[in-house]
């Protein structure tokens, strides 16, 4: 991290309100105004506050006045000792800053109660967790991309099957996604899903039941319990756009089965991207054409009827009511 600076000197030419030394509007030569009343409002109070701030530097980053943080992010760091540190009040004594000394009591009124959840939130009372900041979540969804880009760098070509969680083992939906994904295998392609249950844990099984690669990219979410049992390539993610990005850059086609307002994102998202050239060229094929009718008629038609999307947009999905077409639709139109 580059050293803060900072830089007590303004620039006679950086904005600030100028003044005249000519005695027009009083001893401080400060230009004023005057309201519909008649009464002048000298502004001297607020120029000298302007000329008097401080320039506060961090890297490329640059702060004045009421901007600049009472804490730097390092000093935070410093500030808040671990869940499981008792050494808040050695550091008050070491330290007596009101930086130190709000630790101290953040700590003693965590330390009444015992509970992790008392010390968050008075931690949140007493001032910023650094780990819920902004840098340090730019760190985690680093993280996840670098893990991610790394574990999923090698696939090949790939399958990408999506659908609704909420599908039974039961129901026929179930069976037919475990077809997809035992074909897709047995034809050397990666099958690629959310990682949960319903469709996705199909697809993961039946590419997994056929000796392939079955990958799962979940997300943390409070009632998901963690990736499906078939998938022998996962990855959980905090973050959506990740995820999703996790999809777009390593799938090569695309199966869509019935789902809810997750499955409809997703392949809006990868319609989206195909439209406008953000991905590469990639084949969709929607699953049980009388599920996806009343979306597409209306696609098909105000929509088009409106000039909203081109015809070549709506050649970019297929339809199909057969398990096996949909993989063979799907592996066909592979460009990579």
């Amino acid at each position: 991290m580059m050293a803060d600076e900072t830089d007590n000197t303004i620039g006679a030419n950086s904005g600030q309100v100028a003044g005249k030394d000519d005695g027009e509007n009083g001893d401080n030569g400060v230009i004023g105004t005057v309201d519909g009343a008649g009464n002048t409002n000298n502004s001297a109070d607020y120029t000298a506050d302007v000329r008097s701030w401080e320039t506060h530097r961090s890297g490329s980053v640059l702060m004045r006045g009421s901007m600049i943080p009472e804490q730097t992010p390092d000093q935070a760091l410093l500030a808040f000792p671990g869940d499981d540190d008792d050494s808040a009040d050695a550091a008050v004594g070491a330290d007596k800053s009101d930086t130190a000394l709000k630790a101290g009591s953040i700590n003693q009124v965590a330390g009444k109660t015992g509970s992790d959840a008392a010390l968050r939130a008075a931690k949140a009372r007493g001032g910023k967790d650094w780990r819920h900041g902004d840098p340090w979540r730019v760190l985690r969804i680093q993280s996840e991309f670098v893990e991610g880009f790394d574990a999923l760098a090698d696939l090949g070509r790939a399958l990408c099957v999506f659908g609704s969680a909420r599908v039974k083992e039961s129901e026929p939906e179930y069976r037919q996604a475990m077809r997809m994904g035992e074909m897709a295998a047995q034809n050397g392609i990666t099958v690629i899903t959310g990682g949960g249950p319903g469709i996705m844990e199909a697809a993961n099984r039946g590419a997994a039941e056929a000796g392939g690669v079955s990958v799962g990219l979940g997300i943390e979410l409070p009632h998901e319990e963690g990736l499906n049992q078939w998938v022998n390539l996962g990855m959980n993610f905090r973050y959506f756009f990740v995820r999703k990005m996790m999809f777009v850059k390593y799938s090569s086609a695309l199966i869509v089965c019935p789902g809810g307002f997750g499955t409809l994102d997703e392949m809006f998202e990868i319609l989206t991207l195909v439209q406008t050239g953000k991905t590469s060229p990639k084949p969709v094929v929607l699953f049980d054409t009388q599920y996806w009718k009343g979306l597409f008629d209306w696609v098909q038609g105000p929509m088009f009827d409106r000039g909203l999307i081109s015809k070549e947009d709506l050649k970019k999905v297929q339809f199909t009511d057969d398990p096996e077409e949909a993989v063979r639709l799907a592996i066909g139109g592979m460009t990579k």
